[in-house]
């Protein structure tokens, strides 16, 4: 019987060896190497997790926090590099979302019978 955990470790590896990650490692690669497309991703990523941080402490976003935002991701729009990289990155998510729900089936089954009786 295969243990799961190296089930686990071979598709980690996968993962690792795939197309995708290895156009996702480029990209990252090219945008540290960009001192300015580096300063625009991480001014972005920041004033994001700040605004998240602001909704899971469930304090009210102001409307001038929306606007920097959404000015901030039309700066980062610009940068073919960095709307590359986040296309790349929504690409992976997707994938580990399916992988996921495919591990995970199995609980889905056992938990998702007593709700359909």
């Amino acid at each position: 019987m295969a243990n799961p955990m190296d089930k686990a470790q071979e598709l980690q590896q996968e993962l690792r060896n795939s197309e995708e990650f290895a156009q996702l490692k480029q990209l990252h690669e090219d945008i540290n190497n960009d001192e300015v497309a580096k300063k625009m991703l991480d001014n972005f990523r920041g004033l994001q997790m700040q605004l998240q941080q602001k909704q899971m402490n469930g304090e009210q976003i102001s409307e001038e926090e929306v606007q920097q935002a959404q000015q901030q991701f039309e700066v980062v729009q610009q940068h073919e590099q960095i709307m590359k990289l986040m296309e790349e990155e929504q690409k992976m998510s997707q994938m580990v979302s399916e992988i996921n729900k495919v591990v995970t089936q199995p609980l889905e089954e056992l938990y998702g019978e007593g709700e359909q009786e």
